[in-house]
């Protein structure tokens, strides 16, 4: 039985990389970085909430703590790679030495121990891409009151998702008032990694 030593990384990797994409996303072009303007639209809002997330001092928060999840997760299964990473190294080295029946019963139990540490790995992503979800959900929730009272302030009669926006005037833009409301009414969040759904998520 060959065992593959990279194979014990790959699911170590899949955490790391979520301490980069917690709740900040990735900054869409504004429309009012091209050359499309024209008049304002009467009624007409935008709003991004990408921005919000990124910009609100809870979103901020959000992600600072996400961060530190992913790294505890990445530091968990750090721990439990080394002694493994060290036992297929050592069988790796005496397999010639060893009997077919041998060879298979050590290569067996080790291959079960990589599956195990692969299942557990792809466990922590999961639960920590179900934090991140949560933590976006509470934060749209505490900027709904505020987002509602910006749209009647001005005088809204259609918010249009800024990200979207191909171009245009953008002057009728709730982003920024709504950011400011929401620093005023929340400006931190923490949490813990939350569990798996008992049913799976089915």
């Amino acid at each position: 039985m060959t065992l593959h030593r990279p194979l014990l990384t790959a699911a170590l990797l899949t955490v790391a990389g979520l301490a980069i994409t917690p709740v900040t996303p990735v900054h869409a072009a504004s429309p009012s970085d091209n050359s499309l303007g024209g008049n304002p639209v009467p009624g007409v809002c935008m709003l991004s909430r990408e921005a919000i997330f990124a910009q609100a001092k809870v979103g901020q928060a959000a992600s600072h703590r996400l961060a530190e999840l992913a790294q505890q997760a990445r530091a968990e299964l750090e721990n439990q790679r080394k002694p493994l990473d060290a036992d297929v190294q050592a069988f790796q080295k005496k397999a010639a030495s060893l009997s077919e029946a041998e060879r298979k019963k050590e290569g067996s139990a080790l291959q079960q121990r990589m599956q195990a540490f692969q299942a557990q790995a792809g466990e922590l992503n999961e639960r920590i891409q179900l934090t991140r979800a949560k933590a976006m959900q509470q934060i749209g929730q505490d900027a709904e009151p505020v987002i509602a009272s910006a749209y009647k302030a001005h005088h809204c009669g259609l918010l249009l998702d800024r990200d979207s926006v191909l171009g245009g005037n953008t002057s009728n833009d709730l982003t920024a008032d709504v950011i400011q409301g929401l620093d005023r009414k929340i400006t931190t969040m923490t949490f813990s990694l939350a569990p798996l759904p008992a049913n799976g998520g089915k």
